[in-house]
């Protein structure tokens, strides 16, 4: 078998790769420049491969793309795109102004005089012509910075002296 080889350190000693291996906090990132230090440092492809829990194939990988493109090679990984969003970045903003500065029932929608996602549900399908459903509504109102609360309520008729009594009533019972 052959030995595996660093043919071009791009100026990096085992040292300068322990240090900088410490500071990445992928665990996967991590196990790449270990394997690299590791062949670096002489060991053998199957002993690295066995070290860092991954196949040999794999750590020869780590070593090619290392001697290729350096440490920026080694730790650059693509991620698949992912699927179109069903509202655009300008829809999705405007959804949040409209759950900030508006009422349902200022727009006609309910008597309701907060936002819930059955409403938005329907003000979506209507305004956008997208059918999208109420988990991914909460979702996308999360990833805006949104969070829903449940709202509280005052007792309007309520007497401001009977709720100091009782609280000092119950202050009485907590200490007792």
């Amino acid at each position: 078998m052959k030995r595996l080889k660093i043919t071009d350190n791009h100026g990096w000693t085992p040292r300068k790769l322990r240090k900088q291996e410490r500071k990445i906090k992928n665990a996967h990132l991590r196990q790449r420049v270990m394997a690299v230090r590791l062949v670096m440092e002489g060991y053998l492809g199957k002993d690295v491969a066995s070290m860092v829990n991954v196949c040999r194939q794999t750590v020869s990988h780590y070593v090619s793309l290392f001697n290729e493109g350096g440490l920026e090679l080694l730790l650059h990984r693509d991620f698949a795109p992912g699927r179109e969003p069903f509202l655009t970045e300008e829809q999705q903003e405007k959804i949040k102004q409209l759950v900030l500065t508006t009422t349902p029932a200022e727009l006609g929608w309910d008597v309701a005089s907060a936002w819930n996602t059955k409403l938005l549900q329907s003000y979506v399908a209507k305004q956008f012509g997208v059918s999208i459903s109420r988990e991914a509504l909460r979702k996308l109102l999360h990833r805006k910075g949104l969070s829903w609360t449940r709202p509280t309520y005052t007792l309007a008729k309520g007497n401001l002296d009977e709720q100091k009594q009782f609280e000092k009533q119950m202050d009485l019972i907590k200490k007792t």
